[in-house]
């Protein structure tokens, strides 16, 4: 995806929140300008868990909360942890269902030592 990074902002929902570090980044214009100013990067995703939201948290709509947890190397820095949590979204469209994130919130991992 390093080479697609512009395409990642389709993923969200027009109003999606990324929180990146304690940094909000909001809407689809600014979260395409974000991933654009990363630096190139390697993700090892470790862990990974998904759980149903219940519909009365998020009246009605079908979501389904994403967790994971790995390590991410970005050129000229040295390897990371990190976390990340997403919320999913389904969306029906006239054809079919489309998944978005609708908020993201993404940590660095740094323990001293």
């Amino acid at each position: 995806m390093d080479k697609r990074r512009r395409a990642l902002a389709r993923l969200y929902l027009d109003k999606a929140t990324l929180v990146w570090n304690g940094n909000a980044v909001s809407g689809q214009e600014e979260l395409s300008k974000f991933f654009e100013m990363l630096p190139s990067s390697e993700f090892q995703v470790n862990v990974l868990d998904c759980q149903p939201v219940h519909e009365q948290a998020t009246q009605g709509q079908t979501t389904v909360l994403v967790v994971t947890s790995g390590t991410v190397k970005f050129d000229g820095d040295k390897q990371r942890y990190f976390n990340q949590n997403f919320l999913l979204t389904a969306q029906a469209t006239p054809t079919n269902t489309v998944w978005k994130i609708a908020s993201d919130c993404f940590r660095f991992q740094d323990w001293s030592s």
